[in-house]
């Protein structure tokens, strides 16, 4: 008899957790397996798949230069966004948390561009200030400097990128500052009447307690990063101009598979793409046991 009620609980919670299992089974995991099998096909969207094996993989990285020129991209826009983005949050997170008046409204403000910031608009927006008789240049024109063709060039394109995943700090901001609201003042105070100063409360307690909501925004903002796509195909036309600069991964991927009707090969690129999100977040939890630390005492696993 008492293992009726626990029967009707556990169908309560599984009817409760239905919505969610269809949803992942056939729009997650489904088309993950799917996209598996037409990853070692020939299809081009008109017909019938063609099963090849691995022939798509040993393509990509034995003959296609593109995805190598991608790759390099990818891990230049990754490498440098992640880590300005985080640093930038970091900082209007802890301006914020000074108990400043009208905090909800500052919060807003600061966390707009993480909502617009991917948007096609604001992308449009971003491509006419950085060109050549854009906003930018003519106020650098204003202090008698002579500013490039930000888009059009292939050494400065991929940093207007980075400048605009950068003005997209709010999220990692709203996170950051819920974290350090979290921080009791009292180890301010007392680390102060020892005589620490900002820089050593900074390194010392800030950083060390903060380090969980780090880790967090690291993970994300890789993951993030790395499919990076409305800014890289504005900007660069949609076909990674000039001379490939903003050829970001996911847009080569995009050209392959709708531009090209290539589906199996871009298929086998977004696994490709998916191992190697999975080894740098692999490798970001590897090393969360050295810098990670949680407030009963314990480091990350």
């Amino acid at each position: 008899m008492r293992k009726l009620p626990r029967a009707r609980d556990n169908l309560t919670a599984y009817t409760f957790l239905l919505p969610w299992l269809i949803g992942f089974f056939c729009l997650t995991l489904g088309p993950m397996l799917a996209s598996l099998y037409l990853s070692m096909t020939r299809f081009n969207l008109f017909s019938p798949p063609v099963w090849i094996g691995l022939d798509n993989y040993v393509t990509i990285f034995t003959e296609d230069s593109t995805f190598t020129a991608s790759l390099a991209v990818t891990f230049k826009y990754v490498f440098l966004s992640v880590p300005l983005r985080l640093i930038f949050a970091l900082l209007v997170a802890m301006a914020l948390n000074k108990g400043i008046r009208a905090l909800g409204f500052y919060r807003t403000v600061y966390y707009l561009p993480s909502l617009l910031g991917g948007s096609v608009a604001i992308a449009i927006v971003w491509r006419q200030l950085f060109e050549g008789t854009g906003v930018v240049n003519r106020l650098l024109a204003g202090l008698g400097i002579e500013g490039p063709s930000w888009i059009s060039h292939p050494d400065y394109v991929v940093y207007t990128i980075v400048t605009l995943s950068v003005w997209q700090f709010g999220s990692a901001m709203v996170i950051f500052l819920a974290g350090l609201k979290q921080i009791p003042a009292d180890l301010y105070e007392a680390s102060q009447v020892d005589g620490a100063g900002k820089m050593r409360q900074f390194f010392r307690i800030t950083l060390p307690l903060l380090s969980p909501v780090i880790f967090f925004n690291l993970i994300m903002s890789i993951i993030n990063s790395f499919q990076a796509f409305t800014p890289a195909f504005m900007i660069g036309d949609g076909r990674g101009g000039p001379l490939d600069a903003t050829m970001f991964y996911t847009l080569y991927l995009y050209l392959k598979g709708f531009s090209f009707f290539d589906m199996g090969y871009a298929s086998a690129l977004a696994w490709i793409m998916l191992i190697i999100i999975g080894i740098f977040t692999a490798i970001v939890f590897s090393t969360s046991k050295y810098w990670v630390f949680y407030g009963d005492g314990r480091e990350g696993r």
